[in-house]
């Protein structure tokens, strides 16, 4: 059986595996697993099984992950959500679509304190689609605009999805945080300036709300302020090598727990739930990983790197198409995956060939996160549109549907800049180097 009939089986009892509500994690594990004995031998299966695990769960870059996990739960749990989205909508929220530009700004603050994408979408819902219905938005409008915030979570640093990319890869994570920081600013900006062309193409989906006062305002910045210090400090820290990334998810977790104490949101039963969902998130994401690692190493065993490469030289391929190829193959997946494992699963095929093609790593990774992004809000199946639906019940689907596609044109505008305009995405870790 050739290299490509193993691909087609794999990935089709993977799909069929998550279609009977096996796990990702489980059916890249299980698929892998299965590959490897059948393919080369039982002992190199069992030796993978026995031996990856640990090696992956005892790596030293991995404890980033539950300390930046710990610091979105306990933000989360001082309820930041509302005092961000209070303090943009102070500001920006007597302007025609205020409310919309205040959620953006909201939900850049906070996906860079969550690091979740379906987390930051979920918790704005809550807090600013009843504010903008309140103040006379579209429905589809409202809903539009906190699922294409939402999807900052995985891109604004510290970003959970960067860090296992860069531990698949081998890319530094420090870099890739700072390589997250032009493209997620420029995200907040083309929402910004969608929603300033829609609200003067239809006033009426986006009014004005009441101006607040400066002494409000100061007041509302006053209650973040220490949380805002506390993600300078984490990036700058990271910017002038003060700390590694690890330590700077120490730092973080530190503060936050500081921060949720501080404001006395936090009880000894609270801490004790934080910990325990920082563990399960935890456990999940290290399962998903090690599947995801079993499987890339079936695909590196049966030659697939080799054999794509051998195709896109035969076909007469250049970079570019390479790279539209990819970004056309995320939005497919996006209709029935979430962002992870989309990433993790493609991650082992498509990193070898964009490197070989001469793409850099960590503008590789940013690319990925964002076509990732994007999926997420793609019709007719986008994750974070029926997050929002989820939350908010009342909402029709198809209005959400023709409320998002502005926002996927910024999103595709964004994608088209970074691939025309790479410094986008290095120069700050450049100039961190």
């Amino acid at each position: 059986m050739g290299v490509w009939e193993i691909v087609a089986l794999s990935f089709g009892a993977i799909f069929a595996l998550m279609a009977l509500g096996v796990p990702i994690a489980l059916a890249m594990l299980g698929v892998g697993l299965a590959g490897i004995w059948l393919n080369v031998s039982e002992r190199a299966a069992m030796g993978m099984i026995g031996q990856l695990p640990v090696n992956a769960t005892m790596s030293y870059d991995l404890s980033v992950l539950p300390m930046f996990i710990l610091m979105g739960v306990l933000v989360t749990r001082a309820r930041m959500a509302s005092d961000l989205y209070r303090l943009c909508h102070g500001f920006v929220g007597h302007r025609p679509g205020g409310l919309a530009s205040a959620t953006i700004l909201a939900c850049g603050g906070f996906s860079a304190l969550s690091g979740s994408s379906i987390a930051t979408a979920a918790t704005m819902a809550r807090v600013a689609v009843p504010e903008m219905r309140r103040y006379g938005y579209g429905d589809g409008f409202a809903a539009a605009t906190v699922a294409s915030g939402g999807t900052l979570g995985i891109l604004i640093p510290p970003s959970v999805i960067l860090v296992l990319y860069g531990i698949a890869t081998g890319t530094d994570i420090g870099q890739l945080f700072l390589a997250g920081i032009l493209p997620g600013v420029l995200a907040i900006v083309l929402y910004l300036v969608t929603i300033r062309i829609m609200a003067r193409l239809d006033p009426r989906c986006a009014p004005a709300a009441a101006r607040v006062g400066w002494a409000t305002r100061l007041q509302y910045l006053r209650s973040v302020g220490p949380i805002l210090l506390l993600f300078l400090g984490i990036i700058g820290g990271l910017y002038q090598g003060v700390f590694t990334p690890t330590e700077a998810g120490g730092v973080g977790a530190a503060g936050a727990l500081f921060f949720a104490l501080w404001r006395r949101t936090l009880s000894p039963r609270g801490f004790a739930e934080a910990l325990l969902e920082t563990v399960q998130m935890t456990a999940g994401l290290f399962l998903i990983l090690i599947g995801a690692l079993v499987f890339s190493n079936f695909m590196n065993l049966i030659g697939l790197p080799a054999a794509l490469s051998g195709l896109i030289r035969d076909l007469g391929l250049g970079p570019i198409a390479v790279i539209f190829i990819i970004l056309a193959i995320y939005l497919v997946l996006g209709m029935f995956m979430e962002s992870l494992s989309m990433i993790l699963l493609t991650i082992p095929i498509f990193f070898p060939v964009a490197v070989q093609m001469g793409f850099d790593p960590v503008w590789f990774g940013i690319f990925v996160v964002m076509a990732a992004e994007l999926s997420l809000v793609t019709p007719p199946v986008g994750l974070n549109l029926f997050v929002i639906k989820s939350v908010i019940r009342d909402i029709r689907i198809s209005d959400v549907y023709r409320g998002i596609l502005p926002f996927v044109a910024a999103d595709i505008v964004r994608i088209c800049l970074i691939i025309a305009l790479p410094w986008i995405v290095l120069v700050v870790p450049n100039m961190a180097r």
